[in-house]
């Protein structure tokens, strides 16, 4: 396969990535945490159903950590080989394809940190996955904010990432069709970050 070929294949298959599996998992991560604004139990609860899915380690392989691994490197590689041409050029898309590849590297930071925090220490029973280890987390004022551009930057790194790839597999081809997407993808990251972020402030203050 010619390079040219062999770039435009990993660009739509990081591309198609970033929406499944990564975009589905994202919506179901943010939804299981989400129950920790109904209380500890409810938290414990869905954290607990989700550790206890059959094939689970099958799952988190192939359908979260392979496809993050690939999109991850790939998105890096993509995000330092980009000119940016804000100051040059000061519109709109131009300043979302700029935030769409810094959000990118903050995202792969804080995934790789939360998984660390998270994933790993609860693998090697240094941790137990419930309501009360992310309250420890979260109650630490460094770690609240950080975890507050982390999730900001995820969601909009999503929400963003869905309008290119609409774009990129001839979905929305048009301007309108564009401008409509661009819309959408606003209240997509509105919510997300709602959701991400008023679970951060109940783990964090239980409020």
């Amino acid at each position: 396969m010619a390079a040219g070929s062999r770039g435009y294949v990993n660009r739509r298959l990081h591309s198609l990535l970033g929406v499944v599996p990564l975009g589905i998992f994202l919506f179901q991560h943010l939804t299981t945490n989400f129950f920790a604004t109904r209380g500890p139990e409810a938290f414990n609860t869905a954290a607990h159903f989700i550790e206890g899915l059959p094939y689970r380690y099958v799952l988190e392989i192939f359908v979260i950590f392979l496809p993050l691994l690939f999109h991850g490197i790939y998105g890096v590689y993509i995000a330092f080989q980009s000119n940016f041409n804000v100051n040059k050029h000061g519109y709109f898309r131009n300043w979302m394809f700029m935030l769409q590849r810094v959000t990118g590297v903050l995202t792969l930071i804080f995934v790789a940190w939360h998984i660390w925090e998270t994933r790993v220490a609860v693998g090697f029973g240094w941790e137990e996955l419930n309501y009360q280890l992310m309250e420890d987390i979260l109650t630490q004022p460094f770690f609240f904010w950080f975890y507050i551009v982390g999730v900001l930057s995820v969601t909009f790194h999503f929400a963003n990432g869905l309008w290119s790839f609409f774009v990129s597999w001839g979905i929305t081809v048009t301007p309108k069709s564009q401008r409509i997407m661009t819309y959408a993808t606003v209240v997509v990251f509105l919510a997300l970050g709602y959701v991400g972020v008023r679970t951060l402030i109940q783990f964090a203050y239980g409020v």
